[in-house]
């Protein structure tokens, strides 16, 4: 991989999203679709530079995952991302009624700040519910068993970002976007730090040789994220941040090595030996129903 993309990508891809963000909100554009354009561009660039840059050329090959990936794809993007929304917007109706919560004297000091502080405060509180909701999906036994679909892929590559149970991406949501929401930051600060933490999150998962350097101790980078999914609970419960590593700093979980991070496997841990993951998609949703489901 040519070494100006290899130590750069992930800072260039967030910055132009950003820039983008800034100069839509300046043109009193609409914001939510520069996000999502920023998100899927960025997931398809990673796509097309997996094939001729791989960081593991057999990551590349499919190995009866791809259904499983591309169902929970589409069921999180068509069927779960709306829903979400729906009962984000339900909430904030219910709590602060048809004004929403920026004509509430309980938000007016958030949404008074300059907007930079805002975001800044949005993307601290929203990753530190990302941080403890996924920390507990790695401590709780029934929990894990939803969170082990993202872990039952023995490969990494970009669209395992999109490879998650809906009860889990639910519960993620649940513990940190409603409550930024309910708590009053404005739309337009939680939209951009979105437009930074998206495009970080498309290449979490891929597989290129990205060697980001200082940007491996701000953001959840796929240097980084690679020793979440090692076989080795030892080195796997480990960077359970979303976007940014800043919590797992404070809370003594961050694990990154400048000279190599290479875990020998890459996929559930032995004692996560009973979950179906090679089931398929709705036989993976299904096991939660069946008898002796939701051990770690």
């Amino acid at each position: 991989m040519p070494v100006f993309l290899s130590r750069h990508l992930l800072v260039l891809v967030a910055v132009a999203s950003l820039g983008a963000f800034a100069a839509v909100r300046a043109a009193g554009g609409p914001l939510e679709p520069v996000v999502l354009l920023a998100s899927v561009l960025t997931l398809l660039l990673a796509s097309v530079l997996e094939r001729y840059f791989p960081y593991r050329t057999r990551w590349n090959q499919p190995n009866g995952d791809r259904a499983t990936d591309w169902a929970s794809a589409a069921t999180l993007v068509a069927v779960v991302e709306p829903l979400l929304k729906l009962l984000g917007t339900l909430a904030l109706l219910a709590v602060y009624g048809h004004g929403g919560p920026g004509n509430t004297g309980s938000s007016a000091w958030l949404q008074s700040l300059p907007f930079a502080l805002q975001v800044l405060l949005a993307a601290l509180f929203i990753e530190f519910g990302k941080y403890w909701a996924h920390r507990l999906h790695h401590r709780l036994a029934p929990l894990w068993w939803l969170h082990a679909m993202h872990h039952g892929s023995e490969r990494l590559y970009a669209l395992n970002n999109l490879r998650f149970h809906p009860l889990n991406h639910s519960l993620n949501f649940a513990l940190s976007m409603l409550p930024a929401l309910l708590l009053g930051f404005s739309a337009e600060a939680i939209l951009c730090y979105l437009a930074i933490s998206q495009p970080v999150l498309m290449l979490q998962h891929a597989n290129l040789d990205l060697r980001s350097g200082w940007a491996n101790y701000v953001f959840s980078t796929n240097e980084v994220h690679r020793w979440h999914h090692s076989t080795e609970s030892s080195e796997g419960d480990s960077n359970f941040g979303s976007a940014f590593v800043l919590w797992d700093q404070v809370f003594g979980t961050f694990r990154y090595t400048p000279a190599g991070n290479d875990p020998a496997r890459v996929g559930l841990f032995a004692a996560s030996a009973l979950y179906p993951a090679r089931a398929g998609y709705w036989g993976q949703l299904k096991s939660m129903f069946l008898p002796g489901c939701c051990r770690a």
